[in-house]
This record gives structure tokens, sequence and C-alpha cells, in this order.
């Protein structure tokens, strides 16, 4: 098996020398984990609040339905929400909501009017798929038209995520995790109250294990996870060519897919095929399908590693040499 020896070294620096709190990093290829390990006052079977990896779970929910013929990505949220978009002379459809190029005002996580009367609120960024800027709450528009196709609620969907992956750990319950984010406060989120919300864009609590597996099924390629005309399908650019506003411009070098975060041509990294999803408290999980890889930091630092000065890159290079 391949030695990750420098990119666990970079965890472990991270957490012994701060500022991490606590940190757990695994390494998995197409057959299964090759390297698992935790750091500080942390186990590997520990659960973690995911935040924004949640995005790319509840978007192989979404395209299971697709594979099923009960939805198309050209789908229109009206058909799950008749009331959304009043006011509204643009058509939002599931590759919008998908692809952070809805236009839908984003409210904070943890939004005090609740999800659906967020999603519903007047207005507009910019017309539905003329620019590109990050959202949340667009998830909640995923979630709703999961229900709407599949007569069940969208946890289900995404609890099945996990058992065609073998990740039983996916949950929404915070109860299950010993590592709230630290800081949170201070950077503005109110942690009891986001939890609450449950929220189908970043509300999972997950283990590594569980994400290491769903980064093999997608790694092998063999349907058990998606077919293989999906997995390439939520890997092509939707974003290509659009405006990208604030935060994540042009200059990133990364496009959106289909809940994906594509980064083809992002400057600090060695590989030009990683495509993956990070979350608000430092969570990472990256998949490398040319070398054969994918990894996971589950961290809980509020407000993410970069804002300490961090850079991941060097941890996404480490893992890519090894491999």
């Amino acid at each position: 098996m391949p030695q990750f020896d420098h990119a666990f070294d970079w965890v472990r620096r991270h957490v012994e020398q701060g500022p991490l709190p606590t940190a757990v990093l695994g390494v998995a290829t197409a057959d299964g984990v090759a390297a698992l390990d935790a750091f500080g006052a942390a186990s590997v079977d520990d659960h973690y609040p995911l935040f924004s990896i949640t995005k790319p779970i509840v978007g192989l929910a979404a395209l299971h339905l697709v594979e099923q013929g009960r939805l198309t990505p050209d789908t229109p949220l009206t058909r799950a929400i008749p009331s959304f978009g009043a006011g509204r002379d643009d058509v939002v459809r599931l590759r919008h909501l998908a692809s952070h190029t809805s236009g839908i005002v984003e409210p904070p996580l943890d939004t005090p009017r609740g999800l659906r009367p967020s999603l519903l609120a007047p207005g507009r960024d910019f017309a539905a798929g003329t620019a590109s800027r990050y959202s949340t709450i667009a998830f909640e528009g995923i979630a709703a038209l999961i229900e709407d196709a599949s007569g069940a609620p969208w946890e289900r969907a995404v609890a099945q995520v996990g058992e065609r992956a073998d990740a039983a750990g996916l949950t929404f319950d915070a109860d299950a995790s010993p590592h709230a984010p630290v800081e949170a406060a201070e950077q503005g989120l109110d942690w009891p109250r986001f939890a609450s919300l449950r929220h189908p864009g970043a509300g999972l609590f997950a283990r590594a294990a569980d994400l290491l597996a769903v980064g093999s099924a997608l790694l092998r390629d063999d349907g058990s996870l998606v077919a293989r005309v999906t997995s390439e399908a939520m890997r092509r650019p939707i974003t290509a060519g659009l405006p990208k506003l604030e935060p994540y411009p042009e200059s990133r070098g990364q496009d959106w897919g289909f809940t994906w975060n594509l980064r083809h041509s992002a400057p600090g990294l060695l590989a030009r095929d990683t495509y993956g999803h990070g979350g608000w408290a430092g969570t990472e999980f990256w998949i490398t399908p040319s070398l054969g890889v994918c990894f996971v930091l589950l961290t809980n630092v509020g407000g993410g590693v970069g804002r300490l000065g961090i850079d991941g890159d060097e941890l996404h290079n480490a893992v890519a040499a090894a491999a």
C-alpha cells in the first residue's frame, strides 16, 4: 500500500503545535481504507460535523432519483414548491440548485427564520444560470425535490446513500458528535440553533470511515453508488464560462459540477482532476481518480482552518505525491 507518512505528519504537527484542536485523517483507495489515524482528544470512530461536505452526499441522493427517472437536472423547483419564486421572471432548476447558480439570496447558516421561509424569501441575487455564488440554502430546494420525487422524507434518501456505500454512520443527530466546532460563536454561528435545523446543505455528521467508504465506491466506479454515466455527469463543469462571484472567484481555479467542487486548475495543487468538498469547520473530503486515492480530514475549527493561516493544499499534495 502507498505510504502517506508526510500527510499524517502534517496533521499531527498541526494538532500538537496548534492550531487544530483535534483531527482524524483517513486515506482510501478503490480497495478500501489504506490509512486512518486520530490526533488530540479524538478517536477514529468519532463523528464530526461535516458542514458543507453534506452537499455532495445530498447530491448523490438526488442523482439516484435521476437514475430512476423521477427527476432530471432540468426539473424546476416549482414542481415541489409551487409558491417558490413569486416575483422572479426566471426558472430555478435542480441543476442551478446543485451548482450554486440559482441566484437565491443566501441567509446565515443559523438562519433564525428557518430553512423553508428563508428559501421562499422574496428577491434574487441574479438570474438563474447567469452567475455562480456559493449557496447553502439552495439545498433546502434540493431536499424538497427529493421528497416530491421519492414520496418519502429527504433524510431517508440520504440514509440510502450511506447504505449503498456501506457508510452506516451518516446522521443528522448532533448528539452523535463530541466535537462541536470551537469558537463557533466568535465566528458568528449559533451552534445549537444551527444544529437544530438539520440543514440539507450543511447538517450531516459522520465518521471518517463513512466518507472513505463513499470515496472508495466512487473510485471503484462499479455502479454500487451511482452508474458510470452518472459519475461522469456529476463531474461535468456546470459553471464553466460563468462569472464567479465571491467567495469562489475565477482565480481559485475551480468550477462546480453537480454539487461537487472541481479543482481542475487550482494553482496550489499538483493534481488536476481532484474533486470533493470542504466544510465550515475545516473538514475536507477529496477524490483524485487519476491517482486512485481519496482522503478525509475531520476537525472542528469554527470558521475553517484558512482563517488560522493553514494552507490545506499542503495536505492535498502530500496525499497526491504518496499515491
